[in-house]
């Protein structure tokens, strides 16, 4: 069943008005008609059953059905940050953290980030958010990624206060994996995670120094070194297996 993403001002008495890009994605390419169920997202998480009763070039219009219970999250909350990696690497990232749950996407500006413009940086923020909620509707996902406008170094560690773990990988680490951190800490205190990848470069060492001073967790993911863009995929996936849902029960 096709899903839809529609801000919940959009629902009101069991109708559903569905505008924009979508639009011209159900009458076109979907082919959809009067009669088609579809499935509707509020942007809040909720799922609800709907039936298509017009389509026309501008506007559809589907009256709801029933909410159906559907909660696709994971129980572990992960937050992406990203040394900000060169050209387009950054849309892969977003698209791939999508589908593997992640809570937002922050691109980070470290000491050996290469910004050329950083203008143009944050003009691909709304490239960034429309490239999550593609990689949402095609990952069955109920709640849509935010990718932020990037932040400083100093940022990242004010925001870092809030989360249970802080998990980095680095390449020059050795022996301590997030296996042997999956077995040290105490899982049922662990609500949210942050994971922190180095841009091309890598860390600087002064940046791990001052990573591990607020207890972060410097971790090895193997012997061989993966590219930035790699690296946050199976650091995240590692994590979602340990504590979140990737992996089934």
């Amino acid at each position: 069943m096709h899903k839809f993403f529609v801000p919940n001002e959009n629902i009101a008495d069991n109708e559903v008005f569905i505008e924009g890009d979508d639009v011209k994605h159900i009458y076109k390419v979907l082919r959809l008609t009067e009669g088609d169920k579809v499935s509707i997202n509020n942007c809040q998480g909720e799922e609800f059953l709907a039936e298509i009763n017009q389509v026309s070039k501008i506007k559809v219009t589907a009256k709801l059905l029933e909410r159906l219970p559907i909660n696709n999250e994971s129980p572990l909350q992960v937050y992406l940050y990203q040394g900000l990696p060169k050209s387009s690497k950054m849309d892969l990232i977003v698209q791939k953290a999508t589908e593997l749950g992640v809570k937002s996407v922050t691109p980070i500006i470290t000491q050996r980030v290469v910004v050329k413009n950083e203008i143009n940086e944050f003009k691909k923020v709304d490239r960034w958010n429309r490239i999550a909620l593609e990689a949402c509707k095609q990952s069955k996902r109920s709640l849509i990624p935010k990718v932020n406008t990037p932040i400083s170094f100093d940022e990242l560690l004010e925001e870092l206060r809030s989360i249970d773990l802080i998990v980095v990988p680095y390449e020059n680490e050795e022996g301590n994996g997030v296996k042997a951190l999956a077995k040290e800490i105490d899982k049922t205190q662990i609500r949210s995670a942050a994971v922190i990848i180095g841009p091309e470069g890598g860390f600087d060492e002064s940046e791990i120094e001052i990573l591990k001073s607020i207890n972060a967790h410097i971790v090895t993911l193997g012997p061989r070194i993966m590219r930035t863009e790699t690296a946050g995929f199976v650091c995240t996936s590692l994590l979602m297996y340990e504590l979140g849902d990737i992996g089934g029960k």
